[in-house]
């Protein structure tokens, strides 16, 4: 059986922390380096909902993507605030909270590695490269650049995607010719408006992210741009709780993936319909 510190010390040669952004906050949040984990639950958020299923289901520790504590708290108080209580409830229940977040989104295989997957792409390469030697010729960068076998239109391109992601309340929605024939295609798991240039650069026909703002979309289409397929910020990111779990799998007998949609947003109704 293997500890804590074990499992970390793994997860830490998979996804090293010196690769987060400096902002973000990653690897180990709670949980004694000896304890024993016999069972992990993959979780893209620590919500209340993710931390009761890992309980329910007697996990020692949870690997989640997204950070519980990304900025400075000056409190845990559980009464006041429900981050305080769900770190009083994962040190109650003796379960262990590690994050990979930024450095999980730059490995390679990493976050859009499995976004890429599931949309069939071949021959990978980063959207943006990581500078440096010790990066060089490994793939590891945000996003990720990829050719379709066979290239689609824009529309069944959308509706490939909606088939392969797991299902949200708000779905995907695109913009561009719904003819325009893609064989390119630039994704990046989770908030991606930043790399929008990149995607243009890279010479994708289009472009797959979450969390796309109307004016810097509106701007990129207005100069010509790869056409834009936007998601659900979590649905982007599950599935590299596949990659995560299989990698943690050749040391833990029992590691389970949480199917929880933890997007916030629980309804869509189109506009003009009665």
């Amino acid at each position: 059986m293997r500890t804590l510190s074990e499992i970390t010390a793994a997860l830490d040669d998979l996804y090293p922390r010196r690769w987060a952004e400096a902002w973000d906050r990653v690897g180990l949040v709670c949980g004694r380096g000896g304890n024993s984990v016999r069972k992990v639950l993959c979780v893209v958020d620590v919500v209340p909902a993710t931390v009761i299923e890992a309980i329910e289901a007697d996990c020692d520790l949870i690997v989640a993507h997204h950070p519980l504590l990304l900025r400075g708290v000056s409190s845990l108080d559980p009464a006041a605030d429900y981050k305080g209580d769900l770190v009083h409830t994962l040190i109650e229940s003796g379960m262990g909270l590690h994050v990979a977040h930024t450095n999980a989104d730059v490995a390679a295989p990493g976050v859009s590695d499995a976004l890429a997957d599931r949309l069939g792409l071949v021959d990978l390469r980063p959207l943006r490269p990581l500078d440096g030697p010790e990066h060089e010729g490994t793939g590891r960068g945000i996003g990720r650049v990829g050719r379709l076998p066979d290239p689609l239109g824009l529309a069944e391109l959308l509706e490939r995607a909606a088939a392969a992601l797991p299902p949200t309340a708000g779905g995907l929605r695109a913009a561009g010719d719904p003819d325009r024939l893609v064989g390119t295609v630039a994704v990046c798991g989770g908030a991606g408006d930043s790399y929008l240039a990149d995607a243009a650069a890279a010479g994708a026909d289009a472009y797959l992210t979450a969390d796309l703002r109307h004016h810097p979309a509106s701007e990129h289409l207005s100069r010509s741009g790869p056409a834009l397929i936007d998601a659900a910020h979590w649905a982007t990111e599950r599935p590299w709780l596949d990659t995560v779990a299989e990698q943690l799998s050749r040391l833990v007998d029992d590691v389970l993936v949480s199917d929880l949609d933890t997007d916030p947003w629980t309804l869509h109704q189109k506009s003009g319909v009665n």
